[in-house]
């Protein structure tokens, strides 16, 4: 058995066996036909068994998503009666306390944008009735740079007898920004909210002056928004 075993292994090795002059021409070849020969056998095999491999899961977006965040001037609204900056004189507050915003884009698609924007309002002393519409805006720019696009949205509140503070959450969908090229992605824009607010009011908030009032009974609310 072990004599079969050498003899048949003794002919394998003459059948493939190469000749010195044959594997010295083998390696003279031109690399491009060594190429094109790997190329055919890759073939034959993908024929034969097939291509069995799973696509690579696409990437959601083609790039990050713009910054988003809430311009420091028109970040809170203070309105006072009497012509004095005092916690006495306030008839309606605001804050906008938090934004969660996501992005979808491929490839030379726009970047399209859906935000949450969450709102603290109050009632001051000094406010007339129980209802109040606030505006704020929507702005995109191109980063530190020009305003591309600015949209006011109305936010009307109504606080119930013995409510001085109220949370609303907006959904704010359809934002699109068009894209110049494949490779423009989100980076280069920025998405900034702020309430509408009077140059007085603006001066304020520069200066970092605040007035909290005392938190009521606390009521969420809810909507989806449209450009006015």
């Amino acid at each position: 058995m072990r004599k079969s075993s050498l003899i048949a292994a003794f002919l394998l090795a003459c059948a493939f066996a190469v000749p010195a002059t044959d594997a010295l021409a083998q390696s003279r070849r031109n690399p491009d036909e060594e190429q094109a020969e790997a190329a055919a056998r890759k073939r034959k095999r993908d024929a034969e068994f097939g291509d069995n491999q799973a696509p690579l899961p696409q990437l959601r977006n083609a790039g990050p998503c713009p910054f988003v965040k809430v311009l420091y001037d028109a970040g809170r609204y203070v309105e006072f009666t009497g012509g004095r900056e005092a916690s006495a004189e306030v008839a309606w507050s605001g804050e906008i306390q938090k934004i969660s915003a996501g992005c979808e884009y491929q490839d030379d698609q726009p970047i399209a944008v859906a935000m949450d924007v969450l709102f603290a309002v109050g009632k001051g002393p000094k406010a007339s009735g129980n209802s109040k519409t606030y505006r704020y805006w929507v702005a995109v720019t191109q980063r530190n740079r020009l305003v591309i696009d600015k949209v006011y949205f109305d936010l009307p509140v109504r606080f119930e007898p013995g409510q001085d503070r109220l949370y609303a959450i907006e959904r704010i969908d359809g934002i699109v920004i068009p894209r110049a090229t494949l490779t423009t992605s989100g980076s280069n824009f920025e998405i900034l909210v702020g309430f509408d607010v009077t140059p007085a009011m603006a001066e304020f908030n520069r200066q970092g002056k605040r007035f909290r009032l005392d938190a009521g009974a606390q009521t969420a609310a809810s909507g989806s928004r449209t450009p006015k």
